[in-house]
């Protein structure tokens, strides 16, 4: 007889946590997966999906207005909000079936409730208790807000998904990706946007030069960014809401929304019955395996707050499967991880950025290339696309590649092959571009940016 019920109980069903139940259950593990919200966690509920549908709808202004130069005229148009919400929602429900059926169809037992962690061993969900050899928490993280006068009346990105209405005019206080998404499907879908934030430039963490391409772009399409600024206190107004600014300087919306940042999803899971070591943020402390401080309990995606990507989750829960089921251990690899932000234009950055290369490796070599898209040439848009690599010169090897422009995601993609194959600029420079792409811009830049004028 079985000491435990189940080889795995996995706590939260979004994508980090379905892939492990999902393959752990294909090496013959016997699973259960506990779920108190939705299937797919935030990625499809409340993130990369929803929010990707939000900006494709967001750039058919642009779109509408750049056909004029190509000859087409486009008649009388606006933006059914109710509609747009009503067939996210429907793409949203599909997707919440296929998991489970997903689930269901590989032999995983699916428990809707919530999940607590009475002993290493032992799970309590609804009325019953459950054991299991191995606990994996997978249970994401939660948008926060900052504790300040009237923060009541402000939503998360949570909400900003389900609004009933599109608001006129909306304050966005926060510089990371989220936010600075936002800002720009909401100025497309016709929207007063102004983007608050309280540092000297957004999206810290990203290289200086995507930084500061991207504010300039955003601000010659209307976006209003403040910088250095902060939310003191927010009212409610008849015909919306007051927010009193840094230096007592007032911004009235119809809606304010806080995306300052998100917090690992840990508390009242149980994890102080077992003495799971949290770090200061809340987050599961976890080995390269994924393992806590309790050997018989596992942490993945963005309750460990290594790297918080839906496909960074994904590969964790592929490793802890391979490790604990398939005899095959293996680390998650978080060198290398592409990434893009759905801005408008968009970014999408691979590997070091231009600072972060200079102090791992001295002396480096810089290729920038800033130009107008051939689209724009008939549009007569005023949008500059901009594309760099980072080089160590030691080496010759790529070590970083930046862009901001249309599709940067889908580039830098194939980018990202590169760099893990360790390709060198030479080798770069000895391949053939597309013309004419953006993209073939690549592989054909020479001029190295002189490091005396170089960004720091």
């Amino acid at each position: 007889m079985a000491k435990y019920e189940y080889d795995l109980f996995t706590i939260g069903a979004g994508s980090g946590g379905v892939r492990a139940s999902r393959l752990s259950a294909s090496f013959g593990a016997k699973v259960a997966i506990a779920e108190e919200r939705y299937l797919g966690g935030t990625c499809v509920n409340v993130g990369c999906i929803p929010k990707k549908l939000l900006v494709y709808a967001a750039h058919f202004s642009e779109d509408f207005e750049d056909a004029a130069g190509f000859g087409w005229s486009v008649g009388e148009r606006h933006v059914d909000w109710r509609k747009l919400i009503t067939n996210k929602n429907a793409e949203i429900e599909r997707l919440n079936g296929v998991y489970r059926r997903l689930l269901e169809q590989s032999g995983a037992t699916i428990l809707d409730g919530h999940a607590n962690i009475l002993d290493p061993h032992t799970v309590f969900v609804g009325q019953k208790q459950y054991t299991a050899d191995h606990i994996l928490v997978a249970t994401g993280g939660w948008p926060i807000a900052p504790e300040v006068p009237g923060s009541k009346h402000a939503i998360t990105s949570n909400e900003a998904f389900f609004l009933p209405t599109l608001p006129n005019r909306i304050i966005i206080v926060g510089g990371g990706y989220i936010g600075t998404e936002f800002a720009g499907i909401f100025h497309g879908l016709g929207t007063q946007v102004t983007q608050i934030y309280r540092g000297p430039l957004f999206l810290r963490g990203f290289d200086d030069d995507v930084r500061k391409t991207l504010a300039v772009e955003m601000r010659k399409k209307g976006i209003e960014l403040r910088f250095n600024t902060n939310v003191e206190k927010i009212e409610k107004v008849n015909d919306g809401i007051r927010a009193t600014l840094t230096g007592g300087v007032s911004v009235e919306a119809d809606l304010i929304m806080f995306a300052t940042g998100r917090s690992p999803n840990t508390r009242s899971l149980g994890l102080d019955n077992v003495a799971v070591e949290l770090n200061r943020k809340g987050a599961v402390v976890v080995d390269d395996y994924s393992r806590s401080t309790v050997p018989s309990i596992y942490a993945i995606g963005d309750c460990t707050d290594r790297l918080n990507l839906t496909p960074v989750a994904i590969a964790e829960g592929r490793a802890v499967a391979e490790t604990l089921f398939h005899n095959n251990p293996m680390k998650p690899n978080h060198a290398n991880v592409p990434s893009a932000v759905f801005s408008q234009p968009s970014v999408g950055t691979v590997g070091l950025t231009e600072a972060e290369a200079r102090e791992r490796y001295g002396e480096i070599e810089v290729y920038k290339a800033t130009f107008r898209a051939l689209k724009h040439t008939l549009t007569g848009r005023d949008e500059l696309t901009m594309m760099k690599l980072v080089v160590d010169r030691a080496t010759d090897r790529v070590v970083g590649c930046h862009m901001v422009g249309p599709d940067a995601g889908e580039i830098i993609q194939g980018l990202a092959v590169a760099l893990t194959c360790g390709a060198t600029k030479a080798q770069f420079d000895a391949t053939i571009g597309i013309h004419p792409t953006a993209a073939e811009e690549f592989v054909t830049m020479r001029e190295k940016v002189p490091a005396q004028v170089s960004p720091g």
